[in-house]
């Protein structure tokens, strides 16, 4: 039996719904952006108003490095754009609506992200009529429209809901994703970035046909394993699963990271943010009955220059005071003082179930499991009476770097592709 594989893009997702709640911004531009003050300031997406403007999602909200600047560019490039603040809890919802709408045609529902997920209906067939009718129950049903792309596997279903929008289908069938993928351009294609389309347009290749065409051992001494992987995504030979709905992807590492209000430029300054992300990074990993066995730290300066550095701990916990002296012993070690940061970033790795732990005779470890229970202390106090009511001294220091809830504040929502 020939698969059938709907990929549906809830079409300016983040946008759609503000304008959805919000009638007095319909007919305007709009972009949904982070905190130009706070320096989170980029375009999250953006309406269709915006988008023929020239608004690109990704971009920074305001490239000049002054406010001055900063209103300059709003005028010049789109006078009359309307910024408003992310709002995750109302897209987590309509996120879900969508996903219960799919859920009504197949069990193999996979997300990619907030706004879009495939669906395998190879029982039922007529890809072209369900995908219509799936279009018309989002948009009667949430009041926003969905973009779905038809296709025999995954990535030309995927290819197939970018190629028209707003509101459309688009069937990539055997007998022509020649004529419709191949005069599309290469970087049109999942898993192929700014960096590889660079790499491809050195040897001529600039559209998916060029890719589909060229010699695949090439493509191999030239990105590795990627490029054979390639080669056959744009020859229509991909043949991943869509998982079913009910499917939960195991956790392999937990972190957050944050883009400070202001440079980091002291000892002092970096503590608090360290301690605040281990202490999200830490109630997550309870939340999840884990406990991590390695830390990675992520450090970007204001020269925009990052790296990233890890270390195994001695034996594995949830305790953030724990992750807070291995993630500040990297960042001594590895960051050039007098070098102010603007980014920084605690992961924790190497995870195992609580119901797994080995456990350990050594000294430190009885006196890390009394941290662990008062922090489970902690995270009650915090569910009950909220994040703020109780906080590290150290972060009264600061009030304008602890104000921040890496764990109340940002969704994770995992993407992924392979299995």
């Amino acid at each position: 039996m020939e698969r059938t594989i709907l990929h549906s893009d809830l079409n300016a997702f983040y946008a759609s719904v503000e304008c959805l709640h919000n009638p007095g911004i319909r007919d305007k531009p709009v972009a949904v952006a982070g905190d130009v003050e706070n320096r989170h300031g980029i375009i999250l997406a953006k309406n269709e108003l915006a988008k023929k403007c020239g608004v690109s999602t990704g971009e920074p909200l305001y490239p000049g490095q002054s406010l001055n600047l900063q209103r300059i560019w709003q005028k010049q490039k789109c006078p009359d754009i309307l910024f408003v603040p992310p709002h995750y809890d109302l897209y987590l919802k309509y996120s879900k609506l969508a996903r219960k709408i799919y859920a009504g045609y197949s069990d193999y529902v996979e997300s990619y992200g907030l706004d879009e997920c495939w669906l395998d209906i190879s029982v039922l067939g007529h890809g072209g009529e369900i995908a219509d009718e799936i279009r018309a129950h989002i948009k009667s049903e949430l009041g926003i429209t969905a973009s779905v792309g038809v296709s025999f596997n995954k990535i030309f279903a995927k290819l197939g809901s970018d190629y028209k929008k707003p509101d459309a289908t688009t069937v990539i069938s055997k007998d022509n994703f020649k004529q419709i993928a191949w005069p599309l351009p290469a970087s049109n294609l999942l898993f192929v970035g700014p960096a590889t389309k660079k790499k491809l347009a050195r040897y001529g290749i600039d559209t998916i046909g060029e890719l589909a065409n060229a010699d695949p051992q090439f493509l191999r001494r030239l990105l590795g394993k990627n490029g054979y992987m390639l080669w056959m995504f744009a020859n229509g030979l991909d043949s991943s699963p869509v998982t079913n709905i009910s499917y939960i992807p195991p956790v392999k590492s937990i972190g957050n990271s944050t883009t400070t209000p202001r440079d980091l430029v002291t000892d002092h300054d970096v503590k608090i943010i360290l301690y605040i992300l281990c202490e999200s990074v830490a109630a997550r990993l309870r939340e999840q009955d884990l406990k991590c066995a390695g830390v990675q730290i992520f450090l970007r300066d204001n020269t925009l220059h990052s790296f990233e550095r890890q270390i195994p701990l001695s034996f594995p916990t949830t305790s953030s005071n724990a992750l807070f002296d291995t993630a500040f012993t990297l960042y001594k070690k590895h960051h050039i003082p007098g070098t102010a940061l603007r980014s920084v970033g605690v992961r924790a790795q190497k995870l195992i179930h609580v119901r797994h732990e080995q456990l350990s005779f050594m000294p430190d470890y009885h006196k890390v499991q009394e941290h662990e229970q008062l922090e489970r202390v902690i995270d009650g106090l915090r569910e009950r009476f909220g994040f703020y009511s109780i906080q590290r001294a150290v972060m009264l220091t600061d009030p304008t770097l602890s104000k921040l809830n890496p764990k109340g504040d940002h969704v994770i929502f995992p993407e992924r592709f392979f299995k």
